[in-house]
Parts: structure tokens; C-alpha cells; sequence
């Protein structure tokens, strides 16, 4: 009995030493939080919304400055006045909104030349609408590689931030500046006009509907054109520490004419030339002085035919359900009214798959080629009507030689069909069929 009672003792009295370590030693979530917060403190905090300026300073290189204008646009001013990129500025800012350190190395520091803080890599003066101001010092690399050193000009502590922050910060005059070769408002844009391949193809936009003016009223494709339009706003410089201006102005002037545009929208007119020298590409805009090189996409992109623009479907109903089908073809007709979801010829219900496969090869009626000439004798006559009886699309198609060819009515466009095409849309008329009857009620027992 006393072995048991000496035995049971000491794992009551190790029970509680363990407890008592645990107690000692363990120390509440909210405290280390504090530490960890302590550890890596804010070095710098701004509302990007209230700083009106930034001057980027770096050894052997001259001021980038920038300032917000009376519309609260960032500018440079120097050192060449030009018009900043919104979106670069904000991330540099949001960078600064808070900026924390990876730790906290020195509280007072002696000699921050230790760190490459005495003669910063990177200097960059914020001030703020109610003229305060903070300067932000940023050194060497860490050893390691993956952190750099950082201070305020007025604090005597150190910090450490990640290699990225710095890169972040670490901004020239061709990383802020405005890239765009064009400025256009593209939600405003009323007129494009586009020189490609010795031809000259203007583009008009009504409401949303782009349509081609020149050389003669047609159709536009309007993904196309809308592509066509985002290229332009896209086109960029591409810019480097060794560009030289005169190297590339000689070689825009040397270069192949590709493509020139002319965009109007509610600002007025801007104009965009693009040449080819050998294998690369440069640009000049009338909205940015200079010439400069681009990405070989720009090119390409602008230097299209007019085909590449014209709407190549014969039908403009697209993926909505028309309302009412007139075919004839020779001695057939065919006749087809929607109501809600229910196709109905005559008085008939009809087979609801029979005709969306009609409808379908009515849809995918594409032109293979714009032939000039060839349309005599129409063979198929296609009336659609759609969006709610406010659009009436007729067209007519005529046999020529192995293929056929359709028009538009009032439009003097012509478009090559395949003969495929044409087969199949005859093969879904003649398969209409009535709707099977519904089955009978079963019966009650």
C-alpha cells in the first residue's frame, strides 16, 4: 500500500510541474502577435489620395518629378514634362500605403553608410496635401539577396524590406511615363480610317454598329473593327535605357510604309503611322512627339485588306431566335412562325429540332469571297424577320458555276457561298416535319 501511495504522488507532483512549465513558458496569442508586430513595424503609411508629389532621386541621374494637375492627373515635370501613366503612379503609391518592414534591424543607427543609406540607391520625397512630407531612403541588398535596406531620413532606425518592395519603388522616367502612342477616347470614337495595302478603308460607328463607309457603304465586321480599335489603343513605346531618338527617327524614315490611321472621336483627330526597318517596327503618333519602336504586333495588326473587315455572315440575326421564316425554293416554300418557344407552319405545330437546324444553317450562311460579278438568276429566296419584327432581313441566291452567290436586298455587296452550305440548308427544309402529338393520358384504374 505505501509503494502505491509513493507511486501516486509522483505523478500527481509531475502533473503539476508540467502544468507549471507550460504556464511559464507559453505566452498568449495577442502577445506574440505584439512581438511579431514589433518585430516588423510600419516604416511608412500615406493616403495615396492626399499626396500631391513625388521626386525619385538616384545616384548620377537627374530628378524624376511629379505632381498632380488641377484635374488630379499626374504629371512629370521634369526632367521632361510628359504626361505620367495613371495606373504606374497608383501602384508605386500603393506600395507606400502602408510600407512594412520584413524586421526591424537598428533602433538608432550609428552609421547608416553601413547600409548604403548614406548615399541611397533610391531616394523618394512624398508630400502630402497638408505639406507634410516623408523621405524614404532605400540602400544595399541584404546578403541573402532577398531583402534591401531601408530608412527614413528623419528616423535613426533601419529596417529590412523584401527585395520586391524595393523594386517596386525603384521607378525611372520611362517606367512612369504615358506609353500610349494614342490618346483617343475609344467609348467616343465616331470615325477610323485606316491605309493599308495601297487601299484606304474609313469606318463610321452609329450608336454601337461600326460600319464601312469607304470605299463604298458595306457591312462591318464588328469584331473585327473593335479589334482593330483596341491594337491602336494598345500601341505602346518600347522604351529602354539605350534607346536613341535620332537611331530611331532614321529608321522610321528608311522603314516601309505598313499602315497609317486616322481616329476621330469627340476630342478631335488623331494620326498614326507605322513603318517596317528590316525586322523591327517603329511608330509616330501626332498625340506624343517622337518616333518609337514597337512590338511587331502593331504592325501586323493594322496591315489588313478591306475583306479582313467586311461581315462575312449574310445574316445579321445572330444567336437570337428569329421570328417568322419565309423560304422558297423553285416550286417549294416553307413558311414558319416562332410563338414563345413553339414553331408553327399553317396551323401546324412543327418538330422544334427540325427547325432549329434550319435556323441554324440560315445562321452559318458565310461568304467565302466578295466576288465582283456572277449573280443572274436568284434560284432560293430567304425572308427572316427578328428582335421583335423590327428587322427584316431578305436575301436572294443565285447558282454560279459550282458555288452560289447571295445579295442583300437594297445592298449591292455580293457573297460566295459553298455549295455545301447550300445543300444543307435544303436538306433541313425539306426535313421539316409536323411535332409528334403528345402522348396519350394514361388510364385510370
Amino acid at each position: 500500500m505505501k509503494g502505491k501511495g509513493l507511486l501516486v504522488a509522483a505523478i500527481v507532483l509531475a502533473a503539476l510541474t508540467g502544468t507549471l512549465y507550460w504556464s511559464n513558458h507559453r505566452k498568449p496569442a495577442s502577445s506574440s502577435s505584439a512581438s511579431a508586430a514589433e518585430a516588423s513595424p510600419k516604416i511608412l503609411d500615406i493616403k495615396p489620395v492626399d499626396v500631391t508629389s513625388i521626386t525619385i532621386s538616384k545616384p548620377g541621374a537627374s530628378e524624376l518629378k511629379l505632381a498632380k494637375n488641377d484635374a488630379g492627373k499626374w504629371q512629370i515635370s521634369a526632367p521632361n514634362p510628359l504626361t505620367a501613366d495613371q495606373d504606374s503612379v497608383s501602384s508605386l503609391l500603393s506600395t507606400l500605403s502602408p510600407l512594412d518592414s520584413d524586421r526591424l534591424l537598428e533602433t538608432k543607427a550609428t552609421d547608416i553608410g553601413n547600409y548604403g543609406l548614406a548615399k541611397p540607391a533610391v531616394e523618394i520625397d512624398i508630400t502630402e496635401k497638408n505639406k507634410k512630407s516623408a523621405d524614404l531612403l532605400l540602400g544595399d541588398d541584404t546578403p541573402t539577396g532577398n531583402g534591401a535596406y531601408a530608412a527614413l531620413k528623419s528616423d535613426p532606425r533601419v529596417f529590412v524590406i523584401a527585395s520586391y518592395k524595393k523594386n517596386s519603388l525603384n521607378k525611372g522616367e520611362n517606367d512612369l511615363r504615358d506609353k500610349r502612342l494614342l490618346t483617343f477616347d475609344a467609348d467616343k470614337l465616331s470615325r477610323l480610317e485606316l491605309t493599308a495595302k495601297k487601299q484606304t478603308i474609313e469606318f463610321g460607328r452609329n450608336k454601337e454598329q461600326w460600319q464601312i463607309l469607304k470605299p463604298q457603304p458595306m457591312r462591318a465586321d464588328q469584331t473585327a473593327v473593335e479589334d482593330l480599335v483596341r491594337s491602336l489603343g494598345d500601341a505602346k513605346m518600347e522604351l529602354s535605357a539605350s534607346d536613341d531618338q535620332k537611331k530611331d527617327v532614321s529608321a522610321f524614315n528608311a522603314g516601309t510604309p505598313v499602315a497609317s490611321a486616322k481616329l476621330t472621336d469627340v476630342s478631335g483627330t488623331q494620326e498614326f503611322q507605322v513603318r517596317k526597318n528590316k525586322d523591327d517596327y517603329y511608330a509616330k503618333s501626332s498625340a506624343v512627339s517622337g518616333v518609337y519602336k514597337v512590338v511587331s504586333s502593331v504592325g501586323t495588326s493594322l496591315d489588313k485588306s478591306l475583306d479582313d473587315f467586311r461581315n462575312k455572315k449574310v445574316f445579321d440575326f445572330g444567336w437570337a431566335d428569329p421570328e417568322k421564316i419565309e423560304l422558297h425554293d423553285g416550286a417549294k416554300s416553307y413558311f414558319l412562325t416562332r410563338s414563345g418557344s413553339d414553331w408553327w407552319s399553317n396551323g401546324t405545330k412543327m418538330d422544334e429540332s427540325n427547325v432549329s437546324t434550319l435556323v441554324a444553317d440560315i445562321r452559318a450562311l458565310t461568304a467565302t469571297k466578295f466576288p465582283e460579278k456572277g449573280f443572274t438568276n436568284p434560284l432560293i429566296d430567304i425572308t427572316v424577320t427578328s428582335d421583335g419584327g423590327k428587322r427584316v432581313e431578305k436575301v436572294q441566291i443565285a447558282k454560279n458555276g459550282d458555288d452560289y452567290i447571295a445579295k442583300r436586298e437594297n445592298e449591292p455587296a455580293l457573297y460566295e457561298l459553298s455549295a455545301t452550305s447550300i445543300k444543307d440548308l435544303q436538306d433541313a427544309a425539306a426535313g421539316l416535319k409536323p411535332a409528334a402529338p403528345p402522348a396519350p393520358a394514361a388510364k385510370k384504374k
